[in-house]
């Protein structure tokens, strides 16, 4: 076989469905062609190869090592064009529009929400998938994602949703070896876990006026479902939303190193390509969603905690939407 020459398409056809059906008669049924056809585009297509796909043992046939090591990647190739052929065939500005957003975002925030956006405009339905990655949105046939970070995505447009409540925390086991920090500096020595682009806790330091905190050590996590997970083992200490270590803390497993620090550049965002700033659906659900954040500022319900019996009356999200980001 000439190198990067593909095979004859109506021979993957057949070899799939005989394969399928373990059954030249029944391929050819499913085709709309004679079993003699069949039998040759894949005799066609074996010889395009170079080996046998099949063994063929009195009038049934059964796969040979090659045919049955080929068989998943032809059918997994079927299924993509056949999925990418749906997406392309459906007009753009149907009645779906598909939002990609983090796992925690989805459920303590947009999922509970989502039944005014229903009611303002009930000739588009949503499709939510979850996932920290960035979308690809020309492969992934995601119109809208809300993603956590800085809001600085080339190509793409991005506007801010909200910013969260950020505290930093660490196991009691941790604060006991370390001790309890007296200041803020006190945790550029301790060991530290990251958010994925590892900026989090330079951000948080600037905040408070620390400036040379040196490279940002440590493993990092892309879900904040994973950093905790982190920061519970005992891996070091983490800035994570209050509304995700809340009960946590609570329940003493985690303790609240420091006072709440608003990050104004950390925040959600609403990214999708330059392209659909117009697309009517991108427009509908954007003003929805930055009015939403505007106007409910105590976004997720959840538990007050406190470290040390310091009281927090500040919202868990709070609104801080609409202005472009840079």
């Amino acid at each position: 076989m000439t190198e990067h020459q593909l095979p004859p398409l109506n021979g993957l056809r057949a070899f799939e469905a005989a394969a399928r059906h373990l059954s030249v008669k029944n391929a050819a049924d499913e085709l709309s062609v004679t079993p003699g056809a069949v039998s040759q585009l894949i005799k066609t297509l074996e010889l395009h190869l170079g080996v046998d796909l099949f063994r063929r043992v009195n009038r049934g046939i059964f796969l040979t090592d090659a045919g049955q090591a080929y068989l998943p990647p032809v059918r997994n190739a079927f299924r993509q064009i056949s999925d990418a052929t749906r997406r392309v065939a459906v007009p753009p500005e149907t009645g779906i529009l598909t939002v990609s957003a983090t796992p925690f975002f989805a459920s303590a925030w947009l999922v509970p929400r989502l039944k005014s956006f229903q009611d303002a405009h009930p000739d588009i339905d949503l499709q939510v998938l979850t996932g920290s990655a960035l979308a690809d949105f020309s492969r992934d046939g995601v119109d809208v994602a809300i993603r956590h970070g800085l809001g600085r995505y080339p190509g793409l447009s991005s506007r801010r949703v909200l910013t969260v409540e950020i505290v930093p925390v660490a196991t009691p086991a941790l604060v006991k070896r370390l001790g309890m920090p007296a200041t803020p500096a006190d945790l550029t020595r301790w060991p530290r876990v990251n958010d994925a682009e590892r900026k989090g806790w330079a951000l948080w330091f600037q905040a408070q006026g620390i400036n040379d905190t040196g490279p940002a050590r440590g493993p990092s996590f892309d879900d904040a479902g994973l950093l905790l997970k982190s920061v519970l083992a005992g891996q070091g200490a983490a800035l994570l939303p209050l509304a995700v270590v809340a009960s946590e803390i609570a329940e003493g497993r985690l303790v609240q190193l420091s006072d709440v620090t608003w990050l104004e550049d950390f925040a959600y965002y609403l990214v999708y390509p330059e392209s659909s700033e117009a697309r009517p659906k991108v427009v509908a659900f954007r003003e929805w969603l930055l009015e939403v954040a505007r106007n409910a500022p105590a976004a997720v319900a959840a538990k007050r905690a406190s470290s040390g019996g310091r009281k927090r009356s500040s919202p868990t999200f709070k609104g801080k939407a609409s202005a472009p980001s840079s």
